[in-house]
């Protein structure tokens, strides 16, 4: 069974090309992953998208 922070991290790259949608997914990610792996999705956007959408980023984890 796949986690959620797993289906994370195979679904926000393939929409980082549009910041909408980058974000909508990010905010169900949220909601997903729970507050226990929370910390590591916020680490794996700013790892991975943090140049190209850490406004993003910032917004919907603060």
């Amino acid at each position: 069974m796949i986690i959620m922070l797993d289906y994370a991290r195979i679904i926000l790259p393939k929409v980082s090309f549009s910041e909408e949608l980058f974000e909508k997914e990010l905010l169900k990610c949220i909601e997903w992953v729970g507050p226990e792996n929370l910390n590591e999705l916020f680490q794996f956007c700013q790892d991975n998208f943090g140049i190209e959408h850490g406004t993003i980023i910032q917004k919907v984890f603060h």
